[in-house]
């Protein structure tokens, strides 16, 4: 059986930035077919909105798009690092705050910036904090949270070929049955002498 490749995206409270990403991601691996390879959640750096729903203008501009809107908020931990393969910071200060949590240089390495899978962020390194920001809309008004979706939105498609790229190298493939000619062909030799000292 596969291990699925699993992603966590995350912002401060969980209940803005990264239920958007995570809704929108996962519609994105439907669309692919790889939904069935690929496990998607998010979480916040902070615990004070743990239990409670997205905001309710993130729900209404997901809903507005066709997305899922279902979504519980929650507190990311260190010790998930261990069962992910990449945790995705929608901004600067998550990311420095993520690598800072990482048991392990391996663990903070998983760390990477929605918006450094942008098209436009081609040219600009994966630290380039504010430049490649999800700012957070929480204090603004609803165009702040539709602006917040279509940076997502963008963003997406480049996360999505890269997740592709990866789930593609980690998906064994079967080996192929021997044919009916291969059956008759001499079992092989001893091995040559000196490929036995170099085993």
């Amino acid at each position: 059986m596969t291990v699925p490749f699993r992603i966590c995206f995350v912002c401060t409270g969980n209940i803005c930035r990264s239920p958007m990403a995570e809704s929108v991601f996962r519609s994105r691996l439907a669309e692919d077919g790889l939904d069935g390879l690929v496990e998607v959640d998010s979480a916040g750096t902070g615990g004070w909105h743990e239990g409670d729903g997205a905001d309710p203008r993130t729900v209404a501009v997901l809903r507005a798009g066709g997305y899922e809107t279902a979504h519980t908020a929650r507190q990311f931990h260190p010790s998930w690092f261990d069962r992910l393969d990449l945790v995705i910071a929608l901004d600067a200060g998550h990311l420095r705050a993520l690598r800072r949590l990482a048991p392990t240089p391996q663990d903070a390495a998983k760390v990477r910036l929605l918006r450094s899978y942008a098209a436009e962020a081609t040219d600009k390194g994966v630290d380039q904090a504010h430049d490649l920001d999800v700012p957070d809309p929480y204090y603004g008004d609803f165009a702040g949270f539709e602006e917040c979706l279509e940076m997502v939105e963008a963003a997406s498609d480049g996360l999505l070929t890269a997740v592709r790229t990866a789930v593609t190298a980690r998906t064994v493939i079967p080996a192929r049955a021997p044919d009916h000619d291969d059956d008759r062909r001499p079992a092989p030799g001893p091995a040559h002498p000196q490929e036995k000292e170099s085993a």
